[in-house]
């Protein structure tokens, strides 16, 4: 895995938040604390940091299905606000939503496929099993775009990805 989405792992276990309850994988992995010369906080800095759920802007439901999509697809939020994301898979297999940039989320859809167990519970992403419902609250610090994908193996090569457009 590169170090880019370890260190955006690793800040998201540094920063613990409340959130809605979720599910997890069987096999963990570990992080390193920086990429390049950054730092951990400014490398996460780049999308946002976990939110406090007692100052959260408003809730976003998002809807995980077997057709390998989310709905909504695209979001969008404004710089500083913090959105709860209330997921429900309402598909037969496992699914998750992992906020980052796309090339770490093709990267850990990598690493899962070799590591198919691995584990990971991180305040960025929320893994569900078919049926169940959990969530995140995410701060988007930034303007730009952030993207989401499904990393169980395959469903991000399926087209199980989405963004978050920040508006300044």
């Amino acid at each position: 895995m590169n170090r880019h989405l370890f260190t955006s792992l690793l800040l998201a276990a540094i920063f613990p938040i409340s959130a809605l309850a979720a599910g997890d994988h069987s096999h963990g992995h570990s992080m390193p604390a920086s990429h390049g010369n950054m730092t951990a906080a400014e490398h996460a800095g780049m999308y946002g940091q976990p939110g406090d759920p007692k100052k959260v802007s408003r809730t976003v439901e998002v809807a995980l299905s077997d057709d390998m999509r989310f709905t909504p697809s695209a979001i969008e939020v404004k710089a500083g606000e913090t959105i709860r994301f209330f997921v429900r898979n309402n598909g037969k297999v496992d699914h998750e939503m992992v906020l980052g940039q796309l090339d770490d989320l093709k990267a850990h859809a990598k690493e899962m496929q070799a590591n198919p167990g691995m584990v990971h519970k991180e305040p960025n992403q929320v893994h569900l099993k078919p049926g169940q419902r959990g969530g995140m609250v995410w701060q988007f610090t930034q303007s730009g775009t952030v993207d989401f994908a499904c990393t169980v193996p395959g469903h991000l090569e399926a087209g199980m990805v989405g963004k978050v457009k920040v508006a300044p």
